[in-house]
């Protein structure tokens, strides 16, 4: 018996994979209108500021960095430091739920039109390749070309341009890795001096050339996690790039397009089947099948249609973005219960990391026993070992750093220099002795305050442990 049940075999696998298993290349046609001259608008503003973030300096601060080996990192100048890493987890959480509600209102938008991936391979290497190799017709006449003079001359030069660009992205992301101060230093001392630098620069250029060289779009659709949220994030209320299936497909379904027909006395969807969707797509999908975690919301699809619906005579909007409900029940949107609960979220998480920048400290000492010492006895005091740690998040030097006990009475002195300096944005530690009358022990195990001073400043206070004798007078 004959069914009309929906052909789903698009979903047995990915338009980058052939019949065979092997990778099949994506050609698409070259993207032209509104949207896309918005999207370049807005890619080129993030490609410089991409490129220019880890060399601006705020107060001595960069903009952006991510040192991951000395567990440091500026966001938006704002310095973390190892001690402030609950800071960093949760400013972190923050864009993590921030993302999860963009999602759920208005679906990968973020893929598209925000993601340093797209932006780069679409915006940077696959322009390049449209300078070179032509549009889709040409680059596969151009693919299944043999290996004559024109193919060797522009494979070879679209790999040098694609190489020097990687080696270019390359240094910019090492800058957000180590600093742009010590990179710069690097360049200015040449390669032979920083070798391990060179090659660990060579393997992200290999890295970021096989990406955007031979990889491509399957970063999206096979390593990007962002793709498979959309299952768990989007539902029938999510703006998302969407073709009009009630329209396109009418009563009978699409049909290519034929000017002396009354498409709707017929019955015929508004879609006339001229695939100009799939080939502009750079994930190879096709929009009509529906949601698609491939598809990464680009809207190359909905200027291609809208030529095509201006060309044909037929009202825009057969691809647009547009929710499931606003297609199928002619609902606008508007914040559902969910929205209002990651809105929620959102703000309280907000509001507790803007109190926890009014409580963080520029400085912070670090006071603790030194491990396997005891107290000793010095006639009628009792004395304590330190070790101590003071951290400067500031672009000010500590030139004269002095320990002051408040609290018992009782005197610090100093292992080495009784005068310390701390270096703008460094660690100082050493060690200390604490001396306490034994009669003002009040106990086994006290608490005692110590200020820390930079030239008679108080800079910081901190409190420690203080062991004695279990028997006392």
């Amino acid at each position: 018996m004959a069914t009309n049940l929906p052909d789903d075999s698009f979903r047995d696998t990915i338009a980058t994979i052939d019949e065979t298993g092997k990778r099949a290349f994506i050609h698409p046609k070259k993207p032209s209108g509104p949207f896309y001259d918005k999207r370049k608008i807005v890619s080129y503003f993030l490609l410089l500021f991409l490129l220019s973030a880890p060399f601006i300096k705020i107060n001595g601060n960069q903009f952006l960095m991510f040192n991951v080996l000395e567990r440091r990192f500026n966001i938006f100048s704002f310095p973390f430091w190892p001690q402030d890493f609950h800071l960093f987890v949760i400013s972190m959480i923050i864009g993590v739920v921030g993302l999860a509600l963009f999602t759920v209102a208005f679906g990968r938008i973020f893929c598209g039109w925000f993601c340093p991936q797209t932006i780069f391979m679409e915006m940077v290497f696959r322009r390049i390749e449209f300078w070179i190799d032509g549009d889709r017709a040409q680059q596969i006449r151009l693919a299944k070309q043999d290996w004559d003079g024109e193919k060797i001359r522009k494979r070879v030069t679209k790999w040098i341009i694609f190489f020097i660009i990687s080696f270019i992205i390359a240094n910019v992301f090492l800058a957000y890795l180590i600093g742009s101060d010590k990179l710069i230093s690097f360049i200015l001392d040449g390669p032979t001096k920083n070798v391990s630098t060179l090659i660990s620069l060579l393997i992200f250029t290999g890295v970021f050339y096989f990406i955007f060289a031979w990889f491509r779009e399957q970063v999206c659709i096979i390593a990007c996690p962002y793709g498979r949220m959309q299952g768990v994030l989007l539902d029938n209320k999510t703006i998302n790039v969407a073709y009009d299936h009630v329209r396109g497909e009418g009563e009978i379904g699409r049909a290519k397009f034929n000017k002396n027909e009354d498409r709707a006395a017929s019955g015929k969807g508004d879609c006339i089947d001229c695939k100009v969707c799939v080939h502009v797509c750079p994930t190879g999908i096709d929009i009509r099948n529906g949601t698609q975690l491939e598809c990464i919301n680009c809207t190359a699809c909905i200027d291609e249609c809208d030529t095509i619906m201006e060309k044909v005579g037929l009202p825009k909007g057969l691809i647009r973005y547009a929710s499931e409900d606003e297609i199928v029940k002619k609902e606008k949107f508007k914040l559902t219960t969910r929205m209002k609960g990651y809105i929620a979220v959102l703000a309280i998480l907000i509001g507790v990391f803007i109190g926890m920048l009014f409580l963080r400290n520029d400085v912070e000492a670090t006071i603790l026993h030194m491990p396997g010492q005891l107290f000793q006895h010095e006639g009628d005091n009792i004395t304590n070992i330190y070790n101590y740690k003071i951290v400067n998040k500031t672009e000010g030097e500590f030139s004269n750093v002095t320990f002051k006990l408040i609290e018992p009475k009782g005197e610090i002195k100093l292992v080495g220099s009784p005068f310390i300096k701390v270096p703008k944005q460094g660690i100082t530690e050493g060690s200390m002795f604490v001396k306490v009358p034994e009669k003002d022990l009040k106990g086994e195990k006290i608490d005692v305050k110590i200020e820390v001073y930079d030239n008679n400043k108080l800079i910081e206070t901190t409190t420690t442990n203080f062991t004695g004798p279990r028997n006392f007078n």
